[in-house]
């Protein structure tokens, strides 16, 4: 059996549902609410694994899964060398989102990364710590940072309402996912000019570690319905 993740809940498992079921693939949740199965018709031989978001990235790393639709933010922030471990089938077009370095307001001088590392170098000089971002996104966060040159600062771990954290004086800056910015400007924070780091979307993945001795004539019919292309190796 070739085995696909897809998100187990929300707006993602419905798209991801709705783009698979437009090309002949339909998906279907069976079960109970609380249940985490589910079931595929038009291809033979998939199975459908049901995970949350976030979970995906590692067991396509793993190789438990030979598929998986997660955000592509995910994909990168959870895997070293995320290329090497999963290839890119296709971008499904849904689930977009901006990975961003937002700060507040009244930091009428700081609109640019440069900006951002000085502001960071003045703040550690005059606080005695280095300025704080938070986040959840620490790989990506860090990675982009180093690229622009910015020094002076730490990143702190955020899972939930990471806009909030600047007005509850747990961190002065943040990096965090946002679909239309309406979020940032009810906390009074302004996206940096050039502080784009990931546009995410909904994007489906082949696990490079998975055993594809069997399916992989599973992977070339589904692609074929899907209208994708194999890579090479799988």
């Amino acid at each position: 059996m070739l085995k696909i993740g897809v998100p187990s809940k929300g707006r993602l498992m419905e798209k991801t549902f709705d783009w698979f079921g437009a090309r002949g693939v339909a998906m279907q949740r069976t079960g109970n609410e609380r249940e985490y199965s589910g079931a595929v018709q038009g291809v033979e031989g998939v199975e459908l694994v049901l995970l949350s978001a976030g979970e995906i990235p590692r067991e396509l790393s793993a190789g438990r899964i030979h598929l998986g639709v997660t955000g592509s933010d995910l994909v990168r922030d959870k895997l070293a060398d995320w290329n090497m471990q999963v290839a890119e089938l296709a971008a499904l077009g849904f689930g977009h989102a901006d990975l961003i370095v937002a700060v507040p307001d009244a930091w009428i001088d700081v609109d640019t990364l440069d900006d951002l590392d000085a502001a960071a170098g003045a703040f550690r000089a005059r606080h005695g710590f280095r300025l704080r971002i938070a986040t959840k996104y620490h790989r990506l966060v860090r990675e982009f940072l180093t690229a622009h040159g910015v020094a002076d600062y730490q990143l702190v771990d955020s899972q939930g309402a990471t806009e909030g954290t600047v007005k509850n004086l747990t961190a002065e800056a943040v990096a965090d996912i946002t679909s239309t910015g309406e979020t940032l400007r009810a906390n009074h924070l302004k996206i940096l000019s050039d502080g784009l780091i990931h546009q995410s979307q909904a994007t489906l993945y082949a696990a490079r570690a998975a055993d594809w001795t069997e399916a992989s004539a599973v992977l070339h019919r589904l692609a074929k319905r899907l209208g994708l292309a194999v890579p090479e190796g799988l």
